[in-house]
C-alpha cells in the first residue's frame, strides 16, 4: 500500500520521535521520523532492531527522505509502509484484563461454541464479575477468591493467569512475520469465531529496557483456543495474523511509560455488509503493570535482537453480527482501524490467511537483500 500518512499519525506527531520502516521497491529502509523530516537510518543500521540497540535515533547528519507537510504530511507515491519491526522477537501477554478474563472461560466452557456463549457469560458475571476486578493478581486477597472459585467448580485455567501470581506470555508470532499499516490481515478459513484485539505494542531492548510502544492487533480465533488452550498456536499465529504499527512512538518527555498506562485505545470495525462494531481498550483498567508483564516476560530468557510485546485488550466483542445469541466474527472484508491520541491509527482489511499475500521475506531473505544493497555489516 502507498503510504499516505495524513490518517495513520496523532494530533501530536511533530512533538515525537518516530521509528518506522518502508520500501521503496528496493527493500526494507529503517527510517526516522522527526520535527516533520524522515530519515534514512541505513547509514547507521539497516535494521530497526540494530537501530534501537545502538540507540541510532538523533537524526544529525542523516540523508532526508522527505519533509512532510504539517497539514497533510504523505510520503513519495510507490512507497510501502511495513511493519516498524524487524529481528524482534514477537511476544503477546493474554488474560491481562478481567473482561478478557472471564470472556476466556466463556470460550472454555462453551467450547469453541458461540451460539452456548451468551448463557455461560450471564452465570460467570454474576459470580465473578467483581470480583476478579478488584483485586491484584498474586496477593492473598486473589488467592481467597481462588479457593471461592474452586469451591464453586467455576475455577478455570485462565482465572489462573488473570490472578495468579504468573502472567501469561507466549509467542505470537515468527520473527519478520508481522504486517503493517494498510495490509491484509488473515484469518484462518476454517475460522467461524474470531475477532480483533486492539492492544499496545510495547518495545523492549535487549537489555530489558522498555524504550517505546505502537500499536498492534493480535487476531485471534475464540473457536480454536475455546476447543483447547492447546490450540493456541492455531488460534494466534497464522498468515498474516499479527498487525503492527503504524510507526514506533519512541520515550521522551512527551510520551512514556505513564502514557501507555493511562492511553486509551479505540477500535471500529466496518464491514462491506454495512455492519459496524466500536470497541475500546482502556489501559487504566489492566489488572497488570506493563512494567511487570515485560520483566516476566525476560526474567529467565535473554533477547539479543529485542522483542515487542502485546500488552493485551480490555475489548471483548459480544455485539451479535447475524443470528441473535451468536455473538461477533469476522466477514471477509471486514475493515478493522485501530487508534489512540498518542499512537496514531492502524487500518488492515480482513481476508484469509490462506488467501493472504504469502510471507517471503524471513531471515535469510533479507539478509540476502541487504548484502544486495551493501548493508548486511550493518544489521
Amino acid at each position: 500500500m502507498t503510504a499516505t500518512l495524513s490518517g495513520v499519525l496523532p494530533a501530536d506527531w511533530r512533538e515525537g520521535r518516530w521509528l518506522g520502516r518502508i520500501d521503496r521497491g528496493e527493500g526494507p529502509t529503517p527510517v526516522l521520523l522527526a520535527g516533520g523530516t524522515l530519515f534514512d537510518l541505513t547509514a547507521r543500521a539497516a535494521s530497526i532492531s540494530g537501530t534501537i540497540e545502538r540507540r541510532a535515533f538523533d537524526p544529525g547528519g542523516l540523508e532526508s527522505i522527505a519533509e512532510l507537510d504539517a497539514e497533510m504530511p504523505q510520503l513519495a507515491e510507490g512507497t510501502a509502509l511495513l511493519s516498524p519491526i524487524d529481528l524482534q522477537c514477537i511476544k503477546a501477554a493474554g488474560v491481562t484484563f478481567a473482561v478478557s478474563a472471564i470472556e476466556r472461560v466463556i470460550e472454555e466452557r462453551a467450547r469453541g461454541d458461540s451460539a452456548q456463549a451468551a448463557a455461560i457469560r450471564g452465570r460467570l458475571e454474576a459470580r465473578v464479575g467483581q470480583g476478579i476486578r478488584s483485586v491484584v493478581p498474586g496477593s492473598p486477597e486473589a488467592a481467597q477468591l481462588k479457593s471461592a472459585l474452586i469451591e464453586d467448580g467455576l475455577w478455570s485455567q485462565y482465572l489462573e493467569v488473570a490472578i495468579g501470581p504468573d502472567a501469561e506470555v507466549f509467542t505470537k508470532s515468527a520473527v519478520l512475520s508481522s504486517v503493517g499499516h494498510g495490509a491484509e490481515i488473515g484469518v484462518r478459513s476454517d475460522s467461524s469465531w474470531n475477532n480483533p484485539e486492539p492492544e499496545i505494542v510495547l518495545v523492549v531492548n535487549s537489555r530489558g529496557e522498555a524504550v517505546g510502544a505502537t500499536l498492534g492487533n493480535d487476531v485471534n480465533l475464540r473457536d480454536f483456543e475455546g476447543r483447547s488452550a492447546l490450540l493456541l498456536g492455531k488460534a494466534k499465529d497464522n498468515t498474516a495474523s499479527c498487525s503492527i504499527g503504524p510507526f514506533i512512538r519512541l520515550f521522551d518527555e512527551h510520551f512514556g511509560m505513564d502514557q501507555v498506562r493511562e492511553e486509551t485505545i479505540e477500535l471500529l470495525i466496518a464491514g462491506e455488509d454495512g455492519y459496524r462494531l466500536e470497541g475500546t481498550n482502556r489501559m487504566a483498567e489492566i489488572s497488570r503493570d506493563p512494567a511487570d508483564i515485560a520483566s516476566q516476560a525476560m526474567s529467565e530468557h535473554q533477547y539479543p535482537d529485542g522483542l515487542v510485546l502485546f500488552l493485551g485488550t480490555l475489548f471483548a466483542p459480544t455485539q451479535d453480527r447475524d443470528e441473535p445469541g451468536r455473538g461477533f466474527t469476522h466477514k471477509l472484508g471486514d475493515r478493522v482501524a485501530i487508534s489512540s491520541p498518542h499512537l496514531g491509527t492502524l487500518v488492515n482489511t480482513v481476508t484469509s490467511s490462506r488467501d493472504a499475500s504469502p510471507w517471503t521475506m524471513g531471515i535469510a531473505e533479507l539478509m540476502r537483500n541487504l548484502a544486495s544493497r551493501g548493508l548486511a555489516e550493518r544489521i
